[in-house]
């Protein structure tokens, strides 16, 4: 149910995408109907979307790879399909959408590290220029059994989106989405300052390794303390390299500012991917930027 603190403040949390989600409005009560219809949206970019779900999208393009048959998407799909080719590209290779197939090899509560060959055939299977996307006809197919595309490197913060055009579209105009950390703001609170928030130390979440005031746009983390392994003193992540399919070791967190929560997501991962370069791949986006280096000492620009 949604919760009106005493400054007029309301906020409702749901559970979706794995993560506790929560919409926050400023200024008169909303309609709960308006709350309701972004929660849906959420929860329907996650049906569409989710590698669990038989009847998602993703899972249909999953289950005809190497058939030689290709499957129409709509155009919401094609916008996230030709968006996943962008950041290929701008990546240099390491944003790949068909790298999801390496949590075959990993897992996280198991406390055993992959073994190379099982690691070196997953690793075959990757590959964007192996997927044949047509832009024009809305058309993809995945050209070697066993590929997978997923889209979880950006389907939350997709869903900060459009959860916060829905409560825009119903004269929202100020308040945020956040999903698990993964934030859009719609606009400023009544005092004009900002919305007070804090980005949390990857390795203490009772701590926080900075404090900004967001008017608007996004912010998304990417790091190494959602799912990872400790052994032996050492910490693998969920952050998979493609090329060689272990996870990233550079820094604990990257955190990025950018207009939507699609593209701090992004970059935020890419960062994360290509470890020490990420600082002057950030600058080159224009982006504000903070990560926190292996030592837990931050690292920051215009953040």
């Amino acid at each position: 149910m949604p919760a009106a603190d005493d400054d007029g403040v309301t906020t409702m949390r749901f559970g979706a995408m794995a993560c506790e989600a929560e919409l926050t409005v400023a200024g008169r009560a909303p309609d709960r109907r308006l709350l309701d219809a972004a929660a849906a949206e959420v929860r329907r970019i996650e049906a569409a979307y989710s590698r669990y779900r038989a009847d998602s999208v993703v899972s249909r393009i999953n289950a005809a790879a190497g058939s030689g048959e290709p499957i129409t998407v709509d155009e919401e799909t094609a916008g996230l399909l030709d968006f996943a080719a962008r950041l290929h590209a701008q990546s240099d290779g390491l944003f790949d959408i068909t790298s999801g197939i390496l949590r075959r090899a990993w897992d996280f509560r198991s406390g055993r590290l992959p073994e190379a060959p099982v690691l070196a055939a997953l690793c075959a299977r990757i590959g964007w220029h192996k997927v044949d996307w047509q832009p024009a006809t809305r058309r993809i197919a995945l050209t070697e059994p066993g590929m997978e595309l997923d889209f979880g490197g950006f389907g939350k913060e997709y869903a900060a989106d459009r959860a916060a055009a829905v409560l825009q579209a119903g004269g929202i105009a100020s308040g945020y989405v956040n999903l698990g950390g993964d934030l859009r703001v719609i606009g400023p609170p009544a005092d004009g300052r900002g919305w007070a928030l804090g980005i949390q130390h990857p390795r203490d979440d009772r701590r926080t390794v900075a404090g900004i005031e967001l008017k608007g746009g996004a912010l998304a983390t990417s790091g190494d303390y959602e799912r990872y392994l400790d052994l032996d003193g050492r910490r693998y992540c969920h952050i998979l390299d493609p090329r060689s399919g272990w996870p990233v070791q550079h820094w604990q967190s990257v955190s990025v500012i950018a207009p939507v929560c699609l593209a701090a997501g992004a970059l935020s991962t890419i960062a994360m991917l290509k470890g020490p370069a990420a600082p002057a791949f950030l600058d080159a986006q224009r982006v504000p930027w903070l990560a926190v280096d292996t030592a837990g000492l931050p690292v920051r620009n215009g953040i």
